[in-house]
C-alpha cells in the first residue's frame, strides 16, 4: 500500500490527516459535570466487575475475563469520549504569511525518467501555469516567493520562467539565499522542489543549522525515480595529470549500470574525437560497478582531452552519464637519469640500447673503470659527471631518477649516500638498485641509509650465491602497466611465462612493511625470490630488481630477432623511474575543469636547488586565455606554510586556458634584497605550466536518480516534511500548520473519530456474543444435571427390587 492510500486511510480512521497529530499539542476539555460524569463511571465500572462474581460457578474463566476487559474497555473508550480529547493547532492566517519556493533549474530536471516525461513536466504541471493545482493551493494560503536555483540562486516571478539548464546544483547555496532574501517577513516556510542531486563539495550541515536556529522548515519535494530501470554510467576514470609523451597508459575505468546485466559492450577512448582504443567490458549485476583496465597510448604532446565512451543502448534512460572527460598534460621533453655502474658489464649496454629510441628519456651512464677511473654515456655537456659522482646536492639533483649497478657502498663517502636517501625521500626522485656481485647484501649496502630506503630485505651475503629463476608476475604485478608485456592480463602472463630464465647472485626472499612485489622468480627447488619490488619513500619512489642478466630477454636463442619485450620493458620501467618526480616550481589545482565564471584555484610549491623551501621568492603566473589574450597574476606566499604559494584566476571564455608560473628569487645572498639601494640580479628558481578546461559541466547527469535520503534529512532537520510527486497535494496543509508566521489558535474535537465508534460497536457485538455463550452454557448445566439425578433414582429403585 502507498504513502498516499495510508494517509487516506488514516484520515478515514483519526478524522484528521498524521501531519495534525505531528504538529498539534493534545488536551483534554475537562469541566465539572465531566468531573461528576468520571465519578459515576468509576461507580459503574466496580459495580460491572461485582456482577460477574455470581458467574464464576457457571462460566469459564477465560469467557469471564475476556468480558470484564471488554467492559472496561467500553468504559475507558467512554471516559475517553466524556474528557474531550481535543488537538491544539496553530494555522496560518490566509494571506498573512509568506512562503518560499525553491525550484531546481538544473540539466537533471530534464532527465525523463517518468512515463517519458522529464522531472520538470512536475514543476510545469504543478506550479508554472495558471490555475495549476498545487500552486492555486498554496496561493490561496499564502503570498507565494519563486527562486531558481542550480549553480547560484534568485528570485524568479514564476515557475514559468525556468530553462532547466544549469550545470550545477547547490542546494545549502539557494537555502541560504531563500532565508535570507525572506528575513524579516512572516515566513510559514520554505519548499524545495528538486531532485536533491547536490553536486557542490560543501557540506549542507551549516545551511541546515542556520534553518533550525530561526526555526525555518524546509519541505522537499523529491521529483523523479530513486532507481533508474536501465541505465549504464561511466562513473569514474582515474588518470594522470601528466605523462610524458608517447606513454602506454593503463587505466582504470569503473562502469556500474541497472537493467544490461552480463551484456558486453565496448569501451572506446578518444582523443579530441580520434579513436585511440576500444575495449569490451562485461557489465556486472545490477547495482553493481566494475573496474575495467583501458589501455592506450599518448602519443600527441600538449594539453589532451580524452573521452572514455560507453555507446548508448536500447532502452536506457539517461544517455548523458555514458562519457568522463580527462584531461592530460602530455609533455615533450626529456628526464635526466643517472645510471652509475661499477663495472663493464652486458646489463648496462643493453638497457641503454633498450631505450636509445626514446626520445624523451636521457640515460647518461656513468661507468667505473678502474679505481677512480670513469666512462661517461651520454653526458649533457663536456663538465658533467667529469669528477664522478655528484659530491652536491644541487648536482644530483638535477637529475630524476637514479639507477645504482653493481656498486659497493664503501665507493661513496657518507655525505653522499645520505645524499642519494635525500634524493628519494626529499627531492622525491626516483632510484632503482640492480642485482650484481657488488649490489645489495654482497655490496653492503645494508645498514647505510640507501639500505633503509630500498623496499627488500637482502639476506646475509653469500658470494658463491647463484641461482637461476623464471619470473613470473605477482597478482598486483599482472595489473601493474610496467609489468604487462603483452596487450592483456591473460596474454601477458601467459608471455611470462615462455620468458627465458634469468640469474641472481643475490638472495632476496623478504620485502619491507608496505613494499609490493610485482615478479617473483622460482628457482630450481621451487622456492620464490623477489625479482621486482618497489615502496614509496617520502615523497619519491624506491624500487628493487636484484637480477644481473635481464639481457637474456633480449639475447636467447628462444627469443625471435624481431621482438621488442626486451625494450619494451626498460623503457616502462624507466619512464615509471621518473613518474611524478617534482621540480623546483610545482603547480596543482583543485580541478583541471570549472564553469565559466567559477575561480580558478592555484597552489604553487617553490623549492631551491637543494629541494627546500623558499619563501622570498617572487612568483607570477602568465594566463593565456583560449583567444589569446594573455595576463599576469601575482602568486603570493600564503606564510602559513614554508613554500605555499597561492593565487585565484577568474576566467570570462569558455576553452583551454594555458597558466605558467615562474618563479624567482634574489641573488644575493640568502635571497635579501641588498642594502645599498641598487637592483639586485634575479636567480630563475623554475616555471611549472599546466592547462585548465573552462566549459559547462555534466555532473547533473551522474548519479542523477532522486536522491530521497538527502531530501528527507533536509526536512526532518528543520521540521518540515519530505513529500513526493504523488502526494504533493497535501503540501499546502502541511505548511499551514508549522505554526510560523501570523497564526490563529484552533481546537479539533477527537471524541467522533471513526475509529472510536467503529471499535466500541465491536465491543458490544463481542459482548453480545460472549452473553450468549454463557447462557447456553448455564442451560446445558442445568439439563445435564436433571438427568443425573433421574438416573440415579433408577439405580436406587433397581437395588431395592434385588433385596426384595
Amino acid at each position: 500500500m502507498g504513502t498516499s492510500a495510508m494517509e487516506r486511510l488514516f484520515r478515514f480512521l483519526f478524522k484528521y490527516p498524521p501531519l495534525m497529530f505531528q504538529q498539534g499539542d493534545f488536551t483534554w476539555g475537562l469541566s465539572r459535570p465531566v468531573l461528576l460524569g468520571v465519578a459515576v463511571a468509576i461507580a459503574v465500572a466496580g459495580a460491572a466487575l461485582l456482577t460477574y462474581r455470581g458467574l464464576a460457578t457457571v462460566e469459564r474463566p477465560r469467557d469471564r475475563i475476556v468480558l470484564v476487559g471488554l467492559r472496561l474497555a467500553t468504559l475507558a473508550l467512554l471516559f475517553f469520549c466524556l474528557v474531550r480529547p481535543t488537538l491544539i493547532l496553530k494555522a496560518a492566517v490566509p494571506q498573512q504569511n509568506f512562503v518560499g519556493v525553491l525550484i531546481d533549474d538544473s540539466r537533471s530536471m530534464s532527465i525523463a525518467d517518468r512515463d517519458g516525461q522529464p522531472r520538470s513536466a512536475f514543476v510545469h504541471q504543478q506550479l508554472g501555469v495558471p490555475r495549476a493545482p498545487l500552486l492555486d493551493a498554496l496561493s490561496k494560503r499564502f503570498v507565494v516567493r519563486f527562486f531558481r536555483f542550480s549553480s547560484s540562486s534568485d528570485r524568479v516571478p514564476s515557475a514559468a520562467d525556468l530553462k532547466y539548464g544549469g550545470t550545477a546544483t547547490r542546494l545549502g547555496q539557494a537555502l541560504d539565499r531563500a532565508r535570507d532574501e525572506l528575513a524579516g517577513l512572516p515566513l510559514a516556510g520554505l519548499v524545495m522542489v528538486t531532485d536533491g542531486a547536490d553536486t557542490s563539495d560543501a557540506a549542507i550541515d551549516e545551511s541546515l543549522a542556520r534553518l533550525k536556529a530561526r526555526s525555518i522548515p524546509v519541505f522537499t519535494v523529491g521529483v523523479g525515480q530513486e532507481r533508474f530501470a536501465r541505465d549504464i554510467q561511466v562513473t569514474r576514470v582515474e588518470t594522470p595529470r601528466a605523462v610524458l609523451k608517447g606513454t602506454a597508459l593503463v587505466v582504470d575505468v569503473v562502469v556500474s549500470q541497472t537493467g544490461y546485466s552480463g551484456e558486453t559492450v565496448p569501451i572506446r577512448v578518444e582523443d579530441d574525437g580520434r579513436i585511440v582504443s576500444t575495449q569490451e567490458v562485461k557489465l556486472p549485476a545490477d547495482g553493481e560497478s566494475a573496474t575495467v583496465k583501458v589501455r592506450f597510448t599518448a602519443s600527441d604532446a600538449g594539453a589532451r582531452l580524452f573521452t572514455f565512451r560507453v555507446a548508448g543502448q536500447q532502452g536506457e534512460q539517461v544517455t548523458q552519464n555514458n562519457a568522463r572527460d580527462a584531461l592530460i598534460e602530455v609533455q615533450d621533453h626529456k628526464e635526466k637519469i643517472l645510471y652509475f655502474e661499477g663495472e663493464p658489464r652486458p646489463e648496462m649496454k643493453f638497457l641503454n640500447r633498450a631505450i636509445a629510441d626514446d626520445k624523451n628519456l636521457n640515460l647518461i651512464v656513468l661507468q667505473r673503470t678502474a679505481e677512480n677511473k670513469y666512462y661517461r654515456i651520454n653526458p649533457s655537456n663536456p663538465e658533467e659527471l667529469i669528477g664522478g659522482f655528484p659530491k652536491t646536492r644541487e648536482e644530483l639533483f638535477a637529475y630524476r631518477g637514479i639507477i645504482l649497478g653493481t656498486i659497493e657502498a664503501a665507493s661513496f663517502s657518507p655525505e653522499q649516500l645520505r645524499m642519494i636517501a635525500d634524493f628519494v625521500s626529499k627531492r622525491g626522485g626516483g632510484l632503482l638498485a640492480l642485482g650484481g656481485r657488488r649490489s645489495f647484501a654482497e655490496g653492503g649496502w645494508p645498514g647505510t641509509p640507501v639500505g633503509e630506503v630500498l623496499p627488500v630485505v637482502p639476506d646475509a651475503a653469500n658470494a658463491k650465491y647463484l641461482s637461476w629463476l623464471d619470473v613470473r608476475p605477482t597478482r598486483a604485478g599482472a595489473l601493474f602497466p610496467v609489468v604487462q608485456i603483452a596487450d592483456s592480463e591473460t596474454a601477458s602472463t601467459a608471455k611470462w611465462s615462455d620468458m627465458p630464465p634469468v640469474t641472481a647472485v643475490n638472495s632476496v626472499h623478504q620485502v619491507k612493511p608496505g613494499a609490493t612485489v610485482l615478479l617473483t622468480g622460482i628457482d630450481s627447488k621451487r622456492q620464490e625470490q623477489v625479482v621486482l619490488a618497489y615502496q614509496r619513500y617520502g615523497r619519491g619512489k624506491a624500487i628493487a630488481m636484484p637480477i644481473q642478466d635481464s639481457w637474456h630477454w633480449k639475447m636467447d636463442a628462444k627469443i625471435p630477432v624481431t621482438d621488442t619485450t626486451h625494450a619494451m620493458f626498460w623503457r616502462r620501467m624507466i619512464r615509471w623511474l621518473v613518474d611524478g618526480v617534482p621540480n623546483q616550481v610545482n603547480l596543482t589545482t583543485t580541478t583541471d575543469r570549472v564553469e565559466p565564471g567559477e575561480p580558478i584555484k592555484l597552489s604553487a610549491e617553490v623549492l631551491d636547488g637543494s629541494y627546500t623551501e623558499v619563501n622570498d621568492s617572487r612568483a607570477v603566473a602568465h594566463v593565456t586565455a583560449p583567444s589569446g589574450k594573455t595576463s599576469d597574476v601575482p602568486v603570493d606566499w600564503t606564510v602559513t606554510r614554508d613554500g605555499d604559494y597561492r593565487a585565484t584566476i577568474v576566467p570570462d571564455e569558455p576553452g583551454v586556458y594555458d597558466i605558467k608560473v615562474t618563479a624567482t628569487r634574489a641573488a644575493s645572498s640568502g635571497g635579501r634584497a641588498g642594502t645599498d639601494g641598487r637592483d639586485q640580479k634575479e636567480k630563475d628558481l623554475g616555471t611549472a605550466a599546466m592547462h585548465v578546461r573552462v566549459s559547462a559541466g555534466d555532473a547533473e547527469y551522474f548519479d542523477a536518480a532522486m536522491r530521497a535520503p538527502l531530501l528527507q534529512r533536509i526536512a526532518e532537520e528543520t521540521g518540515g516534511r519530505f513529500f513526493t510527486t504523488a502526494d504533493a497535494s497535501a503540501l499546502p496543509e502541511a505548511v499551514s500548520y508549522t505554526g510560523r508566521g501570523v497564526t490563529v489558535v484552533e481546537e479539533r474535537e477527537l471524541w467522533d473519530m471513526p475509529v472510536l465508534l467503529a471499535r466500541g460497536a465491536w465491543r458490544e457485538s463481542r459482548q453480545k456474543r460472549l452473553r450468549l455463550h454463557v447462557s447456553v452454557v448455564s442451560h446445558q448445566s442445568a439439563v445435564v444435571g436433571h438427568k443425573s439425578a433421574v438416573v440415579g433414582r433408577a439405580i436406587d429403585d433397581c437395588r431395592l427390587e434385588t433385596a426384595d
